[in-house]
């Protein structure tokens, strides 16, 4: 199974959607909750290529994007095979 980020802040409605369907994948994952720390909201801007909105989703290092993004991989068929999930 792949290595699974997601920055995320609470209360952000695109980031509980993200896990929800991490979730239901059964994947494991690391929440990084930025709320708290501008050195972590800092790393996720760098690590996203700029990109400052929550949730950030990385997998095996690899940016995605956010949630929208993973939704859009996910209804293409390509998620699955990135996370390493048996269908």
């Amino acid at each position: 199974m792949a290595k699974v980020e997601i920055y995320t802040k609470p209360g952000c409605s695109y980031c509980y959607r993200a896990k929800t369907l991490l979730e239901r994948k059964a994947v494991v994952f690391t929440e990084i909750d930025i709320s708290r720390s501008e050195d972590l909201r800092v790393a996720m801007v760098a690590r996203s290529e700029g990109r400052q909105t929550v949730p950030q989703i990385f997998i095996d290092g690899r940016a995605i994007g956010g949630c929208d993004d993973m939704m859009d991989l996910d209804r293409r068929g390509a998620l699955d095979p990135l996370l390493g999930v048996v269908a």
